[in-house]
């Protein structure tokens, strides 16, 4: 007994038999489980026919337990969440056991195997009888195409004679059901007989009913029905082909030499083959493409230096050493046209306008912008496309999207760049990587063109929260461009010139029916959002212009004036309250600085000693690096332990506790050693921590203090939270003069070099 085992896909109104090829759409979603998880495992499929085809979700008792094994040939997934799946059926089983997965049906299958046949009288009289019943059917239907008869009658078994008739033949389920269990081969040819005689005898009745009416119907009726037809037939033959339409398509085109002979060729096979075939369709669709991609077609670079300064200069607020880069590369490419810039990448917290500044380089250049989402992008042919023998197959979305762009030279952002994943469709990024790469990309070639596409010209900008989990190869082809967090003070000039003009447009207001106030602005800045970038500012301004959108519609006001004093009926009361964050100094307790992909943070970390035997625990979601920061703490305050009058021995007599709230959110690095450090030290000493100072700064078993990165982003969160002192590593003191004057002059940045330093500076003398 040959056992398998197999997804199984339930049939309505369909049985299939061995060797028989057909197409139906799939809905369901254990039905599509099932494919795909024959698509997977590169396995069989057991089709089967349901009992009652109304029966939406069918269990084992409610389908037949004879089908046929079947092997799928095509997949192609349609509008609607419906997969259309070729098929073709090879030997019959019988289901034996099943089992329910999550997406899908697994049953054990008892196959069929073919056995040797014993040609007795009774046999072969009754293969001649079903012969007989094929050839008359054969003869009335007109469905039966020429040849078909001989392809019927004359295979190597009876059974694949039955097989193949019943695959032609419009049966019931019923009746196809009863033809396909039976195993015994006299008896199924008694069924075959018996069903296919009732068969011949209705399609007799139906000739004769058919030839009375239509002996019925008068001259006149079937001249009328003729002369119709002619006509159309005529219409049809004098209408202008397909392929004429695409060669005078093809003479118009500015098209390179490879490109036009490949057309050509293309138009040639469209004029040799049938309306009616598939392939007609697919190749409609790629000359299609061909015509409308910008294979020579480049907008003139008029690059004016100042005008580009003044477009960026409008359209954004701050960002200095941004704009300057970006002017830099226009101000090169004016100068030298076919040089091979870098391709740039803004890198930023959410909010700060890198999608935007790819928009406004366009603009400043006076080119088309194409922006393509990587976020979330896991298969390769979404880069490259697939290959036309898919069906249904398209070109990738760089290919899509220079179509769009109707230039070959345009501005094309890839956002989120640092979000492409990978899986066992391919990796996307190793696509990219001849996308980006000014060397390979004059040659990009898509699955589905199969023709070098010259992307040289493109002028690429790609954008990132973070370049920690972009591939090195891809990373290398990219110029670093950062763009760090917004000022309050920035903050206020984007929400007063951008934000509140933007909102009060879409909302289709103006300054004469709503005004926010400077004051409210700046209390939602401090008290509403704490962010690096602006999105959640935005978000807020047009929470507050829709409530007043619905009073003024109401008629409650004409003119509706938010201020200070009524912003909290508008957005509700106060969500972040400095005054409320550590009201007095305490023991164990310090404010820490981190980065994060989103921007600066403070990090509160918390620290307690209690009696028992030197354990060290640590809670709060930390990471690798961090728990190695607070065990390298623990050993440079034991190694000097009597210089901040702590007892040589509390390892031994105490348990230390160290906990960074939030446990839900991940933390790592190594810049939060001089915080634990700090709280150590206040917890064994129960010196309280000056609530008004936040630190940052790895920190080395000898108590030295190393540099860290994300110095702005850093400040501007200790601004945030109301801090008054930071203190930094003394080596980060070259970072100072990077960051403008109005992040550093609200707040006392104090360098150091050693821990001993921080510990006399977050601490109060006094001991509680």
């Amino acid at each position: 007994m040959n056992i398998e085992k197999m997804p199984m896909i339930p049939l309505r109104g369909i049985v299939v038999f061995p060797g028989m090829v057909t197409h139906f759409d799939c809905g369901r979603d254990r039905t599509i489980g099932a494919i795909e998880e024959s698509e997977i495992r590169n396995s069989k499929v057991f089709l089967v026919s349901q009992k009652d085809e109304e029966v939406e979700d069918p269990t084992m008792d409610e389908i037949y337990t004879v089908g046929a094994i079947a092997s799928i040939k095509q997949i192609l997934k349609i509008p609607g969440g419906i997969v259309r799946i070729l098929i073709e059926g090879e030997k019959r089983g019988r289901i034996i056991s099943s089992e329910e997965k999550e997406k899908y049906t697994e049953v054990e299958v008892e196959v069929f195997e073919s056995k040797d046949i014993e040609m007795n009288s009774n046999v072969e009289a009754l293969v001649r009888l079903c012969e007989k019943d094929i050839q008359e059917y054969s003869e009335m239907d007109q469905k039966m195409l020429p040849g078909m008869l001989d392809s019927l009658i004359n295979k190597d078994t009876p059974e694949t004679m039955m097989d193949t008739a019943c695959c032609y033949i419009d049966l019931s389920v019923e009746n196809a059901q009863e033809i396909l269990e039976v195993e015994d081969l006299e008896e199924r040819l008694e069924i075959f007989h018996e069903i296919f005689s009732k068969e011949v005898e209705l399609l007799k009745i139906e000739r004769e009913i058919d030839t009375r009416v239509k002996s019925q119907l008068d001259k006149m009726q079937k001249e009328y029905y003729l002369k119709e037809q002619l006509e159309v037939i005529k219409k049809e033959l004098g209408e202008e082909k397909e392929s004429d339409e695409y060669t005078k398509k093809l003479e118009e085109k500015n098209l390179p030499e490879e490109i036009r002979a490949r057309a050509q060729k293309e138009i040639e096979k469209l004029s040799t083959i049938s309306v009616q075939s598939p392939e007609y369709a697919v190749i409609m669709n790629y000359l299609d493409w061909i015509m409308d991609l910008p294979w020579n077609d480049s907008a003139e670079e008029n690059i004016d230096i100042k005008n580009a300064r003044k477009i960026l200069d409008k359209e954004h607020y701050g960002l200095k050493k941004v704009k300057e880069r970006i002017l830099e590369f226009i101000a090169v490419r004016k100068l030298n046209k076919g040089a091979k810039g870098p391709i740039l990448c803004l890198v930023g917290p959410p909010g700060v306008g890198k999608t935007s500044i790819a928009s406004s380089i366009a603009h400043a250049l006076d080119k088309n912008f194409v922006r393509m989402s990587l976020g979330g992008v896991t298969d390769e042919a979404e880069i490259r496309g697939h290959r036309r023998t898919y069906i249904g197959a398209m070109p990738g979305r760089v290919i899509s999207l220079m179509k769009e762009a109707k230039q070959k030279n345009p501005v094309f952002l890839m956002d989120e760049i640092d979000k492409v994943g990978n899986n066992y469709r391919g990796d996307p990024a190793s696509g990219l990587l001849e996308v980006l790469d000014p060397v390979q990309n004059k040659t990009f070639t898509d699955h589905y063109m199969e023709l070098p596409f010259d992307l040289s010209e493109v002028f690429f900008v790609t954008t990132a929260n973070t370049t920690s989990t972009i591939p090195g190869p891809l990373l290398d082809r990219m110029e670093i461009i950062n763009l760090e967090g917004y000022t309050p003070n920035e903050k206020f000039n984007i929400a007063k010139r951008y934000l509140v003009p933007r909102q009060l447009k879409e909302s289709g207001l103006s300054e004469e029916n709503v005004t926010i106030s400077d004051g409210a602005i700046e209390d939602i800045i401090a008290y509403y959002t704490r962010e690096a970038g602006v999105r959640t500012l935005e978000q807020n301004i047009s929470k507050i212009i829709r409530k007043a959108a619905m009073n003024i519609v109401e008629g409650e006001k004409e003119k509706i004036s938010i201020t200070k004093k009524n912003l909290n009926k508008f957005l509700g009361e106060k969500i972040f309250l400095f005054d409320l964050v550590n009201k007095e100094n305490q023991v164990g307790v310090v404010n820490g600085l981190a980065w994060t992909a989103v921007g600066g943070t403070t990090l509160t970390i918390e620290a307690t000693v209690m009696k028992g035997k030197g354990n060290l625990t640590l809670t709060g979601s930390l990471g690798n690096v961090m728990k190695e920061s607070a065990t390298a703490a623990v050993s440079y305050i034991a190694a000097n332990a009597e210089k901040f009058n702590i007892k040589e021995d509390f390892r031994q007599k105490n348990d230390i506790h160290i906990h960074v709230p939030e446990g839900a959110v991940p933390k790592d690095g190594p810049s939060a050693g001089v915080t634990i450090t700090t709280a150590l030290v206040s917890a064994l000493t129960k010196r309280p921590v000056r609530r008004d100072v936040a630190m940052t700064g790895e920190i080395t078993l000898r108590g030295r203090v190393l540099p860290i990165g994300g110095l702005k982003e850093k400040l501007l969160a200790a601004q945030r939270m109301g801090v008054k002192t930071v203190i930094i590593p003394k080596e980060n003191i070259r970072d100072l003069n990077e960051i403008e004057d109005n992040v550093k002059n609200l707040l006392e940045i104090i360098p150091v070099s050693d821990a001993e330093k921080v510990i006399e500076i977050a601490l109060e003398q006094k001991w509680i």
